[in-house]
């Protein structure tokens, strides 16, 4: 089968791994007209959050706002900080990315950035978002605590929430949902999760999904083995009852 051009490829919760995004580009190798997006949680947990920040914001890719940026921007409110807060985001993994900054500080800029991040896009057919929506809440309703953080009552939606889009999310390590193995994505009602948790060492997996030809890129990041595989073939559902989505061609 032929691949359709351009592509729409999004990629999952890279967790400060460069070298291992660096990889997963390499085979993905993108032109200027494909579009790529990040889910969030781009950084935190990681190596080299700093660079993985530095190398989205000079790129012409698309970035969504994921909690740990959220934790990391609620931290430092104005200028000044919020200790709780702070000290839940150091503990979450913010220690790795200030260690990623020369002198342990972290540019003005950066968080300017941040705080530029959309909670979601729509590309018609597939909706972005971090963490998912509420099935329960209006989506004008909704906010970043929703779009950001959510988990349970995304997952258990027995009904698509759109009735014509696909929701791609991360957050949420698929292995951590029932019956998921590691490096697989998980599906839903209504929904995919692409976060294979990079950053864990039962996974190590990092993701790129071509929801233009429903094609799969990987690598690992303890080891820097690739794959490209099709959807069909990696994608698993949460329980047997859930019908695997399919992507619309084009």
């Amino acid at each position: 089968m032929s691949e359709i051009n351009p592509r729409n490829i999004v990629i999952g919760d890279v967790h400060g791994h460069y070298k291992g995004l660096m990889t997963l580009l390499e085979e993905i190798s993108p032109d200027s007209e494909d579009r790529i997006y990040f889910l969030g949680d781009l950084i935190d947990r990681g190596p080299h959050s700093s660079q993985v920040v530095k190398f989205v914001q000079e790129s012409s890719y698309k970035c969504l706002l994921g909690n740990h940026e959220q934790m990391l921007l609620d931290s430092f409110v104005n200028g000044k900080v919020q200790p709780s807060v702070l000290q839940a985001w150091l503990y979450s993994g913010g220690h790795t990315t200030l260690e990623s900054y020369p002198k342990g500080r972290i540019p003005l800029e950066d968080l300017d950035w941040m705080q530029t991040l959309p909670t979601h896009l729509d590309l018609g057919d597939v909706w972005l978002v971090h963490a998912g929506v509420h099935p329960e809440i209006p989506l004008e309703e909704q906010t970043a605590d929703q779009f950001c953080w959510i988990r349970q009552e995304f997952h258990s939606m027995s009904q698509p929430f759109f009735a014509d889009k696909l929701i791609v999310t991360g957050h949420t390590i698929t292995f951590t949902l029932p019956g998921i193995k590691p490096g697989k994505i998980a599906a839903g009602s209504g929904w995919i999760d692409i976060d294979t948790g990079a950053y864990h060492r039962r996974s190590g997996w990092l993701t790129g999904l071509d929801i233009t030809n429903s094609m799969v890129y990987q690598v690992n990041v303890f080891d820097n083995y690739v794959r490209t595989l099709p959807l069909e073939e990696i994608l698993m559902p949460i329980q047997p009852a859930v019908r695997l989505p399919r992507l619309s061609k084009g």
